[in-house]
């Protein structure tokens, strides 16, 4: 049994899944044999670079110009249709290559651009490999969901409709399996802070901008110091520079303090009363999932703000558009978030999805473990009253 998962080395959002959807498949099969190839390697060094160069969001002008180009390619048929198959045509055959050395049993995708080729090879009759896209955002799922994919792994449950609206033939499953599995385990917040080093009274505060660290970390920060008591935590992910500078800005603040990329996102979680975060996607989820009230806040462009108006729509989360919304916002995620419960680990497991798919003799709609999952869902749903 061979499993092939293309990702991407844009930060932390595509490979983590990644390397969860591998630890899990040789837990449950330890037999496999499991690649992650990075796709931008396989798409060679000049669509690698047109990806990694639209994807600097630090400066006002380039975060104006990724939000115009994502509404281009996700809203405007035309562009959209055309962006589609200039991917097939310049990257089409290198990915079927790929797939063609690699001969898996299945081929699963944590990363947008390489989900799309694979739908349409697939559906042009061009791969005979099942191929499974895992959905690590809530909103904004074009490209993240594609005709001729065989199965969505979605990790929203409030995800559904707009993959099925965008891929109505495929299966869908909400599943767990594409985070950390610490983060389904129930958890002592006491002995976390303690672990951590942070005060046991007083609200916990992390700031977060995701493995770039984009948005206003600075903002963010002075603004949840403003709460009684609190402690506020930079999480700066793998961006030296931005904790650099935090370091010197907050360097009499005791209440402060600034952290570059971790390991230990569950623990923080479980100290934490409080995310204030910029970049939708994992981190989101994963704060849900621990208990934490949360905020986006500090860069609404592109997906971010096709996510924030997901996280408005379905109660998930507060969204402050601007510095002087914030201070209410986070109060207002304090005294509603959501208790950690068993939602998340009763959810069925992607490798198993993965594996039945790539023909472990189960019969056919067996993979119906989906709709035990959208029955769970509304218990999920009914949790959240409306967002801020």
């Amino acid at each position: 049994m061979k499993i092939l998962i293309l990702s991407a080395s844009i930060g932390e959002g595509h490979d983590l899944p990644a390397r969860m959807l591998r630890d899990g498949i040789l837990e449950e099969r330890p037999g496999a044999e499991v690649e992650i190839v990075d796709t931008l390697q396989v798409l060679g060094p000049f669509l690698r670079r047109v990806v990694m160069d639209s994807s600097h969001f630090h400066s006002r002008i380039g975060s104006r110009v990724f939000d115009v180009i994502h509404r281009l390619i996700s809203d405007v048929a035309p562009t959209r249709w055309l962006t589609s198959r200039l991917g097939e045509l310049l990257g089409g055959g290198r990915i079927r290559r790929a797939v063609e050395a690699a001969s898996p049993d299945v081929v699963v995708s944590t990363y947008p651009g390489a989900t799309d080729i694979l739908g349409t090879l697939r559906r042009r009759g061009k791969l005979d490999v099942p191929v499974v896209s895992a959905i690590t955002d809530l909103a904004s799922l074009r490209y993240w969901a594609a005709p001729g994919v065989d199965l969505h792994l979605i990790t929203h449950p409030e995800s559904e409709e707009e993959v099925r609206g965008i891929a109505p033939d495929s299966d869908v499953l909400c599943a767990r399996g594409m985070t950390d599995p610490r983060f389904y385990e129930s958890r002592d917040p006491d002995a976390a802070r303690r672990d951590l080093g942070l005060p046991a009274d007083g609200a916990v505060v992390l700031v977060s901008g995701g493995g770039w660290a984009i948005g206003d970390l600075e903002g963010a920060a002075e603004e949840a110091l403003r709460l009684e008591d609190s402690t506020v935590v930079c999480l700066c992910g793998r961006n030296d520079e931005l904790r650099a500078a935090l370091e010197r800005h907050f360097a009499g603040e005791s209440r402060a303090r600034v952290e570059g990329f971790t390991d230990r996102m569950p623990d923080w979680f479980a100290a934490a009363d409080l995310l204030v975060h910029s970049s939708a996607g994992l981190t989101v989820l994963e704060a849900i999932m621990s208990g934490c009230g949360v905020v986006s806040y500090g860069w609404g462009h592109g997906h971010v703000r096709v996510n924030n108006d997901a996280f408005r729509r379905f109660g998930l989360a507060a969204v402050a558009d601007s510095r002087t919304e914030l201070l209410p916002a986070m109060r207002w995620a304090l005294d509603t978030k959501p208790a950690p419960d068993g939602y998340w680990a009763a959810l069925p497991s992607s490798a198993s999805a993965i594996l039945r798919l790539a023909g472990l003799g189960l019969a056919d709609g067996e993979l119906g473990d989906g709709g035990r999952a959208r029955e769970q869902a509304g218990t999920h749903g009914d949790r959240h009253e409306s967002g801020a």
